[in-house]
């Protein structure tokens, strides 16, 4: 037993033995909802060895035996599965020598409900709901399916084989099939052998689907698979996928490396999508483009989730990151190439403008005492799922952004390039990327970038101007309002008074002065005395913004004097829509951290009325939402002006573009569409509900009327949702028809993201009750948890208490049941709420959402905070007061 115990609690696997190939059968019962399987893993004994461990769990381990190089069978004496550390220990009486040998198991499992391993789902076909299969197994669920090596290091070839699989049914896997024999009803299907990869990445389905394909035009085959009757609606997604390949493929200076990559919309699936090697798999909302049901918004996130996927092609499956600390490196970097390839793409889409909504999710949760670094240490692997998050992804991509604007795209390109060449078939770490940039750059990257990646948290950069003295100081932003101690060296650029002025240097201390009488050059490039001729108008005129179009991953924090001269370069249109987004960004963090007053958000807000971006307005509508939730707690007396505030600001834009789109406008008008007018029934602004709801009536007679397009139907299911109490349901019950008859994904998850938008509590907890009914698919329930009223918070709050039990038998096993903390936990805004969350929590928390649990409490808190700050502004309601009335 000592020799056993010696493995448990640790994080890796002792490496005895290395796997080299796997040949794995599965033998599915869709009917029973179980399966039977065999591997036959080909290793190299590393060291002599009486004891094999490897990974497995919720399996029935049959019969095992070890054939060595000459031959020689040999049986474990001991089989030992320990559920705790998911291991499967092997101990055998004889030495195991160092050498080839073949590792034999025969097993069997349950396909389960839980969306990971190798799961069930459903599909219906002639009105008859039938069962089919899927596997997910990132991060560590290929131990749920066959016992292996599951880390990412230990890579492999991998031979796959289903049987018994309903004839009528496709099977699908990592490689093409290369055979496919028919037995009655069923069929035996094998796939060549695959590249060398990581278990993670290996992937099955067996389901009835249509599909679309195109080739490349280097002869790889692309498919899209969809629900029969569907395969249209996957072209769009097929040609992003196509273009993508080739895209990348000269980006990268390296092919794609297998014969084939097909992409599957399942109908029940926890992520988005999943990058595995060769059939990527997707919510079928993320693969699916419908013209009559699709809003501009879906178009544009299918484009991405597919360039993302594809990418991973590269990033992650070629180049495979060492261990889950370097997690960034898969997703940071697919997250930062997938809007390099949809701006190439569609280039009048301006992505690169809404990167900065992708950045702010990871400046949000990296202001958190309880955010994590970059590179995370991981001491269990059931944590992982919350690894998954804004940091590995938003920030590490706004990182990689930050160093190719510092070093250059072309450099940073051909870097790339190296790195994937040095790699390719390999694993690496963060410092073998930061080792390749400086070799390649010339510039020390690894000094630089270390503490980025290394160390939790980012800077905010105080800007103080003295004369022709501008002053940087760093300091670590926090939004709790505490100080603290670490540094960066961090790449700072600016620009004076104009574009063409633009500057850049490395912060590598706490604080640095810039003698702007050094850098002043007139419009037409001769160099002037400064100082002499051009004080007073620097002085009066001249507006410094830092961080040029949000590249850098920090904030700024001006001035009274620089924030004034910003402000009027709003109002006069200087700046570009980057970095109006910034300040309004910046501004809103500074003052949730008690930095800035209230009035000082409000008074920038108010500068934005004749705003046209998309992506500015978005921003100042999602700010728009937080303030009102604080001050729903701090100045309630004042939230009806604060809308009256909001809708005033919007006025323009809505004027501007109308209900009803006209014939060849931009996608981004489209999407603005759809943002402002949902803001505004949000608002309860009478005009807006009152159309909204009549084109809902025309909506419900016909389904293809073009009184209520995709963009603005979310709009009008809010100001459905909204009217809808006990004494008129009318509008609830035609929400949940329109949602049981519709067939588009796209248009469910639509309904369901707003119906819990009413004020009503007793309809808020009939439609939370909704959703744990069945009637909804179990990943799709994080689409209505995500979007509770304000008025519901309290009335949500208790229904998870009092349901707590039946979501953990049913999410509890996956990374859903963050959402549930995040949508119902996270809005709260008093330390006692924090105090009741904890309490409640204390005996219930798991590994899978600790993390979650404590930076919803902790965001409980700073709100908690900003609501005593903004109690004690002075004049503050007059203020909103005053806004209120301003046209």
């Amino acid at each position: 037993m000592d020799q056993i115990n010696q493995f448990k609690g640790q994080t890796r696997l002792p490496k005895f033995a290395v796997p080299k190939r796997y040949a794995l059968t599965l033998k599915p019962d869709l009917s029973a909802c179980t399966y039977s399987g065999t591997v036959g893993i080909d290793l190299w004994i590393v060291h002599d060895t009486k004891i094999l461990v490897l990974n497995a769990l919720e399996l029935d381990i049959h019969e095992v035996w070890f054939t060595n190089s000459t031959g020689k069978q040999v049986h474990p004496s001991d089989v030992v599965l320990d559920k705790d550390d998911e291991l499967l220990l092997l101990v055998f009486d004889e030495i195991l020598s160092v050498g080839e040998g073949v590792l034999s198991i025969m097993f069997s499992g349950i396909l389960t409900d839980n969306l990971i391993g190798f799961y069930r789902g459903t599909y219906v076909s002639g009105g008859e709901k039938k069962n089919m299969a899927a596997t997910q197994f990132e991060p560590v669920e290929a131990r749920r399916c066959f016992p292996c090596w599951d880390e990412p290091a230990l890579k492999a070839t991998f031979k796959v084989t289903v049987e018994d699989a309903p004839s009528e049914l496709s099977v699908l896997s990592n490689m093409p099939a290369i055979s496919e024999k028919f037995n009655g009803h069923f069929k035996t299907v094998c796939f060549d052998e695959s590249p060398l990869m990581s278990t993670y990445l290996l992937a099955v389905v067996i389901g009835l689907f249509d599909y679309v394909e195109e080739t490349t035009a280097d002869g790889i085959k692309v498919r899209a698979f969809s629900p029969v009757g569907k395969s249209d609606a996957t072209k769009f997604a097929l040609d992003v996928a196509v273009k993508s390949l080739e895209l990348y493929t000269k980006y990268f200076s390296m092919p794609y490396s297998l014969p084939k990559l097909d992409m599957v919309g399942l109908p029940d699936f926890i992520a988005g999508a999943m990058e595995n090697y060769g059939l990527i798999t997707f919510r079928e909302t993320d693969l699916l483009y419908d013209e009559l049901h699709s809003a501009a918004a879906n178009k544009q996130r299918i484009a991405v989730v597919v360039a993302h996927e594809v990418a991973h092609q590269w990033f992650g499956n070629l180049v495979t990151m060492e261990w889950w600390t370097h997690l960034w490196l898969n997703e940071g970097f697919a997250t930062w190439v997938s809007y390099l390839a949809t701006d190439r793409l569609f280039p009048e889409w301006k992505v690169w403008t809404q990167f900065l909504q992708e950045t702010i999710d990871g400046l949000s949760l990296d202001a958190l005492e309880q955010s994590h670094p970059i590179e995370v240490e991981v001491q269990h692997v059931r944590l992982l799922d919350e690894i998954f998050d804004a940091i590995s992804y938003e920030k590490g991509s706004a990182v990689i952004r930050m160093v190719t604007d510092y070093l250059g795209d072309d450099v940073f390109q051909k870097s790339l390039s190296s790195y994937m060449e040095r790699y390719a078939c390999k694993n690496a770490k963060t410092d073998d990327l930061w080792y390749v940039l400086s070799e390649e750059s010339g510039v020390p990257v690894n000094r630089m970038m270390d503490k980025w990646t290394k160390q939790k948290g980012y800077p905010v950069i105080s800007v103080k101007s003295k004369d022709h003295i501008l002053e940087f100081e760093q300091s670590q932003f926090l939004s709790s309002g505490l100080c603290g101690d670490d540094k960066w060296i961090v790449p700072i650029t600016f620009a004076l008074g104009s574009y063409n002025s633009c500057h850049k240097f490395l912060l590598e201390t706490s604080i640095q002065t810039i003698d702007l009488s050094q850098l002043f050059h007139f419009s037409d490039g001769n160099s002037s005395s400064f100082g002499e001729k051009n004080k007073e108008k620097q002085d009066e005129h001249l507006w410094v913004k830092v961080n040029v179009e949000q590249t850098g991953f920090y904030r700024v924090k001006y001035d009274e004097k620089l924030l004034a001269l910003l402000t009027k370069s709003i109002e006069e249109n200087c700046l570009l829509p980057t970095d109006r987004f910034g300040m309004l960004d910046d501004t809103y963090a500074l003052c949730e951290a008690c930095e800035l007053p209230l009035s000082s958000l409000l008074s920038l807000m108010d500068v934005f009325k004749k705003e046209i971006d998309y992506n500015v307005l978005s921003r100042l509508i999602n700010i728009s939402y937080e303030v009102l939730n604080i001050s729903s707690n701090a100045i309630q007396s004042s939230v009806n002006d604060l809308k009256q505030f909001f809708i005033n600001i919007l006025r323009f834009s809505t004027e501007k573009l109308g209900w009803d789109p006209t014939s060849g406008e931009s996608h981004l008008n489209a999407l603005l569409r759809g943002e402002v007018f949902m803001a505004l029934a949000t608002f309860d602004h009478k005009n807006t509900c009152e159309e909204a709801t009549n084109r809902f009536e025309k909506f419900l007679d016909d389904r293809n009327t073009p009184f209520l397009p995709a963009d603005t139907r979310k709009a009008a299911y809010i100001a459905v949702a909204r009217s809808a109490n006990t004494t008129n349901r009318i509008g609830i019950e035609y929400l949940l028809k329109v949602y049981r008859e519709s067939d588009a994904v796209q248009e469910k998850a639509r309904i369901l993201r707003c119906m819990a938008s009413s004020p009503d509590r007793d309809i808020l907890l009939e439609v939370l009750n909704f959703f744990l009914s069945g009637e909804i698919r179990d990943q799709d329930i994080v689409y209505g948890v995500a979007a509770i009223s304000i008025e519901g918070r309290e009335t949500a709050w208790r229904w998870l208490q009092d349901n707590w039990e039946i979501i953990m038998n049913k999410w509890g096993t996956g990374s859903l049941i963050a959402r549930f903390i995040k949508g119902i936990v996270m809005p709260f805004c008093s330390d006692e709420k924090a105090d009741e969350a904890e309490a409640f929590f204390e005996t219930r928390t798991r590994p899978s959402f600790a993390r979650t649990l404590k930076q919803s409490i902790e965001r409980i808190r700073i709100k908690a905070r900003w609501v005593r700050c903004i109690k004690q502004e002075d004049s503050l309601q007059e203020l909103i007061k005053e806004l209120a009335c301003r046209e």
